[in-house]
């Protein structure tokens, strides 16, 4: 049966079609991939049929990995699950790419993220109408302080202005069900959407679930000649985690080896083990539980009972857009987003006061931003003068904590839930981080000729109070660039062909936070290294060419990054002991690439598209102590999590009633250490998507289709840097990518 489907699937095709968009030949609307017409760098974006062609419940995220040098990694189907969730462009990894939802920025989107939310957790993936991917060193309006490697700026769809209802429901292997529900109040003067969705599922491995309950609204009012816009989200989310591999548990154990939920006994029986062998510095409390590891497991940190991560947030935004003159337009917004997350780890390390061997270990978060950003734009003929400003405030509060469970034979508290009472608290610390960012930008036409000048600037101070010290950093950092500089130039050679170039530079902040930054090593170590710390910079040159020929279309370009003064965090143990990092300047980085990417109209409803990356991203220096001793003999090594290749191809169909996908994305080889020495092999993934669209009476839309992912249902690592990379040798820092999965949606609208 899986064979035949399969089949089926891979005689169908994909509805995505990327072209140059054309303004006198083609509709732009019209285009699932749009490549950026008139643009002085690469730039790139993703419809929303392009989101829809995903299973409901996908992070757009993951449909931004069919295009040229972004890696997207996850350990489940949808791409949403946050531990494992980790995506590259150029080799610049998340916490170096700039993320914003209508401008309102989402932070750096790592795991535990101490300024923002991830993207799923902002707006659920029907309501997001584009996504703008900039490859460079993106735009200079973008509200983000760490955009060394380029930005992603999710837009969300405006309300109709026709009342309207559309409503998907999704069932999948490991009993996944997806919900949602949107209702268009319509109006001309005022309208308003408002959405619900959920999404639970069963991990494809060992015991536990993950779910999602997501609220948004989007309200527009246009008073005149001027437009109001407001937007919220409600997200609440539980995760069970999957458990962190190395490739000696791979190897061992198998990709299929994971917590231990379901076996509260033995989780007790390998804890008692490893408090009497020493291995986790507990008191022994059972000394009869002996000193060997109960078979197949040989290390207290093979497996452990639980883990999870839980956020509940709120994000909202009012902004106004009003034309000053008929040449001059201005507009102004304000956000405010709370957060309240705890990630847990049933610890085998720390005892609970009831006798069991283990407790609930806590790392928790609480975020409070407001921020404003706006600008004024003008019109002056020749050129478009743009002048705009972003501050905020973020006050954000982090603690490591320890809650007991009952007793040793029940563990009296579940991972799904917000923890409270605990026995003991390791760390609190309160956070600040006080933005202030200005940019000035020209675009100036001369003749066919398009370019682009300008710089931005900004002023973040950074600063730690401790309530409990617990070991790590206090005190106060300030990052000041006030000129980092673009330029670009655009260039039509004829109606087919046009050639761009730019240079950029770009600087990144700190970050405060007892897990990230300058702050998370110990106080001795921020007090030696807070003088002479340089903030992360990067310089970027690109060089490329956009054509469009009837049925063809593509684009190639090759890059130069230069990125500065890198900020290594090294691990040190596993990572659910969480011991400090070890941080330095060590020097810099080059990467190298050519991106390349076509698109065939083959007529009769199919089309094909191929993409292609190459980059060559390397550390330039050693890691030196402060005599000058190599440490790491990192220099010419290819930086982690960084593949040579990429390879993305489509082949589809759109018909009148029948439609369909099937794509191949293939990654090169991965590397996790810094000097080389482990690595994960690449590999191929196939997704296919097979639908139908029924005429029904009384209905704007109804459509059943299918997906599968991982169509061949391949072992594999996903995620690699789950607990950070060390230099070298085996590291329990690996996620397993999810088995084959297979996916009915129905969708109605009205």
């Amino acid at each position: 049966m899986r064979a035949l489907f399969a089949l089926a699937l891979a005689s169908s095709t994909i509805l995505s079609s990327p072209a140059l968009a054309d303004d006198e030949n083609a509709d732009e609307s019209s285009e699932i991939v749009v490549y950026g017409k008139g643009e002085t760098r690469q730039v790139s974006e993703i419809k929303q049929a392009d989101i829809e062609i995903l299973s409901p419940g996908t992070t757009a995220l993951k449909a931004l990995e069919k295009l040229p040098s972004v890696n997207f990694q996850s350990a489940d189907p949808f791409g949403a699950y946050e531990w494992s969730e980790r995506i590259t462009v150029r080799g610049f990894d998340q916490s170096r790419l700039g993320f914003t939802l209508d401008g309102i920025p989402l932070g750096n989107q790592n795991y535990g993220n101490n300024n923002g939310l991830h993207s799923s957790r902002a707006i659920g993936a029907e309501n997001v109408g584009t996504v703008r991917l900039t490859q460079g060193a993106g735009s200079l309006g973008t509200q983000a302080t760490n955009n060394l490697g380029g930005t992603i700026e999710f837009v969300s769809r405006d309300p109709s202005e026709a009342f309207g209802v559309d409503a998907n429901g999704t069932y999948g292997n490991h009993d996944t069900k997806r919900g949602f529900v949107r209702i268009d109040t319509g109006g001309e003067t005022a309208r308003a959407w408002f959405s619900y969705g959920y999404l639970g599922l069963d991990k494809w491995k060992g015991s536990g679930e993950q779910y999602q309950h997501q609220f948004n609204a989007k309200g527009v009012i246009d008073a005149g000649s001027a437009r109001i816009t407001g937007f919220f989200n409600f997200s609440d989310r539980h995760e069970q985690d999957y458990q962190d591999l190395s490739l000696s548990i791979i190897n061992r154990l198998g990709y299929k080896v994971d917590n231990i939920a379901d076996n509260y006994p033995l989780a007790v029986l390998i804890a008692d083990v490893g408090a009497n062998r020493g291995d986790t510095g507990a008191t022994p409390l059972n000394p009869a539980a002996g000193l060997v590891y109960p078979a197949p497991y040989t290390t207290v940190d093979d497996v452990y009972f639980d883990a999870s991560g839980l956020r509940r947030d709120y994000l909202g935004s009012l902004g106004v857009e009003v034309p000053l003159s008929d040449k001059v337009n201005f507009e102004l917004k304000g956000y405010y987003h709370d957060n309240h997350g705890q990630g847990l780890w049933f610890t085998p390390y720390v005892p609970s006061p009831s006798g069991a061997p283990i407790s609930i270990r806590t790392t928790e978060y609480d975020i409070k931003r407001k921020g404003a950003f706006g600008d004024i734009k003008a019109n002056l003929g020749w050129n478009t003068l743009t002048i705009g400003g972003w501050y905020e405030r973020n006050d954000f509060h982090q603690a490591r904590r320890f809650y007991g469970l009952t007793s040793r034979t029940v563990p009296g508290r579940s991972a799904l839930d917000f923890q409270s009472n605990p026995f003991f608290t390791q760390w609190e610390f309160d956070y600040t981080t006080d933005i202030v960012q200005y940019y000035v930008q020209d675009k100036i036409k001369l003749g066919a000729a398009t370019i682009d000048l300008g710089w931005k600037g900004f002023s973040v101070k950074n600063a730690a109070s401790p309530v409990i010290q617990g070991g790590r950093a206090a005190g106060s950092i300030k990052t000041t660039d006030w000129f980092q500089p673009s330029v670009g130039i655009n260039y039509p050679i004829s109606d087919m062909v046009e050639l761009y170039a730019s240079f950029s530079q770009s600087t990144e902040a700190f970050v405060s936070a007892f897990t990230a930054g300058p702050f998370s090593t110990t106080q001795a170590g921020f007090d030696a290294i807070k003088g002479s710390l340089k903030p992360e910079a990067s310089d970027t040159y690109e060089i490329g060419s956009r054509f469009k020929s009837g049925a063809f279309s593509g684009s190639i370009g090759g890059y130069l990054v230069n990125f500065r003064n890198r900020l290594l965090g090294i691990t040190t143990g596993a990572g659910i002991v969480g011991n400090p990092a070890v941080l330095q300047n060590v020097g810099g980085v080059r990467s190298v690439g050519i991106e390349a990417v076509a698109s065939y109209n083959l007529g009769s409803g199919f089309n094909a598209f191929l993409s292609y990356a190459y980059n060559d991203a390397t550390y330039r220096d050693n890691v030196l102590n402060a005599l000058g001793v190599i440490l790491a003999a990192t220099a010419g090594k290819t930086v982690v999590d960084a593949p040579k290749h990429l390879i993305k191809a489509d082949l589809g169909y759109e018909g009148k009633s029948l439609f369909g996908r099937i794509g191949v994305n293939y990654i090169s080889k991965r590397y996790f250490t810094y000097l080389n020495d482990q690595s994960v092999p690449g590999r191929a993934l196939v997704d296919a998507t097979l639908g139908y669209r029924f005429d029904i009476a009384g209905l704007r839309k109804a459509e059943l289709q299918l997906n599968v992912t991982n169509l061949f249902d391949k072992a594999y690592v996903s995620t690699i840097g789950s607990n950070g990379f060390g230099n070298s040798g085996d590291n329990q820092t690996l996620l397993a990518g999810a088995p084959q999965q297979f996916l009915a949606t129905v969708k109605v609208g009205f």
